[in-house]
């Protein structure tokens, strides 16, 4: 019987295999399951291939979505449904479903979650899609149609299909338990844990257990930025915490419930395996079409509020996130012209010539460091010199409080800025002790 032991917050969670079907409480209720190897599980003759002959997969970080034996068992004779893009993959090798068959896996070898359940034998009764779309492929914000996958023919109910942002209640009736897998960057302007905190307060309303398949946080530890003054809350900030804010999903989630940001419901977190919050994890599908680099992943806090500028972020462009630019920056080598593209099919600037910065060949490990910097945006609000004009109500939606703009407009420098919001993000990362799960 192998152990695991979770971090919860200054003591230890001690997880044994063979107990995942009750899991660990937390003082808010919250369930932290962990089955601790994958074994035979499932519906009917499923068998997962053990790793413990491939010492490498043994020390790899192992998603949530591979711990078949602390979530199979609470599927079993349940209506299923899943929240879920494409980033809901994961090696697993030798796994076999019901019929015998080696479950479907795309052309990296990589399972999807859904192909998971429907070849294991379990009733999914819907796909729940968030931001762009099941299949990732969707401009930021754009509405989405509800569909049918293909492959399953599963129904695909669109979370941003321009009627609504939640599910209605014969959809909400479909099911008994909702399994949440998507991979998030560790941004509150990041939207998918916005669509995942909808839905648990759905379930709460409903009665449906919860259980997310959690997944490590590509910018790991980083918490930094202005907390969100709720006056801002918006579509792509819902809760009152920093721009990066050091947390995976099922962290998010879990202390979602325990500070009442979310309503309480049946909540169970699959943890990751092999992994603490100084990992460095890169992420094996692009979380969205415009995040398509590691180094767009670690640059997205200091250029998206440019997002809520005048200024081009390379929609449109080979590279998004990862370079900026305006017609009238003065002085600048580097230049490019935004045209549409699948994930950008209207780019701010479109058609026009760019001046501007290209960061994409920073090295690795400095564009992580960067974290939630605003040089860039003051020196290019300095450069055009348009004042008020530079910025639109998205600024602050994005930074989260209204004091930045007025700082930046004041000649105020990053370190300037840095030093007002960092006594409150200090005492944010001592609340979200509480709610770890990793070191």
């Amino acid at each position: 019987m192998r152990r695991g032991l979770l971090r919860r917050g200054g003591g230890w969670i001690l997880l044994l295999a063979g107990l995942f079907a009750g899991g660990v409480t937390d003082a808010a209720g919250v369930v932290i399951v962990s089955g601790g190897m994958d074994v035979s599980a499932g519906t009917g003759s499923v068998r997962i291939a053990s790793t413990a002959q491939n010492p490498a997969a043994e020390s790899a970080v192992r998603v949530g979505m591979t711990d078949t034996a602390a979530y199979f068992p609470l599927l079993r004779g349940r209506r299923v449904a899943v929240l879920a893009n494409q980033t809901s993959v994961a090696r697993m090798p030798g796994v076999v479903g019901t019929t015998g068959r080696l479950v479907t896996v795309d052309e990296a070898g990589r399972v999807h979650l859904v192909d998971l359940l429907h070849e294991c034998g379990f009733d999914v009764e819907a796909i729940f899609s968030p931001e762009h779309g099941f299949r990732g492929t969707a401009d930021a914000g754009e509405k989405v149609s509800s569909s049918t996958d293909p492959r399953t023919g599963i129904p695909i109910r669109s979370l941003y299909d321009g009627r609504t942002l939640r599910p209605s209640d014969e959809a909400m009736r479909a099911f008994d338990v909702l399994v949440v897998d998507m991979q998030d960057v560790g941004l509150r302007f990041y939207t998918y844990y916005i669509s995942m905190l909808r839905m648990m307060d759905a379930c709460a309303e409903f009665g449906r257990a919860v259980i997310v398949l959690d997944r490590p946080n590509p910018n790991g530890d980083k918490v930094e930025g202005p907390l969100l003054d709720m006056r801002y809350k918006s579509g792509v900030g819902a809760l009152p915490i920093p721009v990066l804010h050091g947390l995976t999903m099922g962290e998010i989630a879990r202390m979602a419930v325990g500070e009442g940001w979310a309503r309480a419901c049946d909540l169970r977190i699959v943890p990751c395996r092999n992994y603490t919050h100084a990992t460095e994890y890169q992420l094996p599908v692009a979380p969205s079409p415009n995040l398509p680099t590691q180094r767009s992943i670690y640059l997205y806090a200091a250029l998206c509020p440019f997002e809520g500028t005048v200024v081009s972020v390379g929609r449109g462009t080979d590279r998004p996130f990862e370079i900026y630019g305006h017609p009238d920056l003065t002085d600048r080598r580097f230049s490019f012209t935004p045209h549409p593209t699948p994930g950008a099919k209207h780019p701010p600037l479109e058609g026009r010539l760019c001046r501007g910065e290209d960061l994409s060949s920073m090295p690795l490990d400095e564009a992580r460091a960067v974290g939630f910097s605003l040089q860039y945006v003051i020196d290019a609000c300095r450069d055009l010199g348009l004042g008020e004009a530079f910025f639109t109500p998205m600024f602050e939606k994005l930074v989260g409080v209204g004091w930045v703009r007025e700082m930046i407009l004041d000649g105020a420098s990053d370190e300037e800025i840095r030093a007002r919001w960092l006594p409150e993000t200090e005492a944010f990362r001592k609340l979200r002790a509480k709610y770890l799960l990793y070191e």
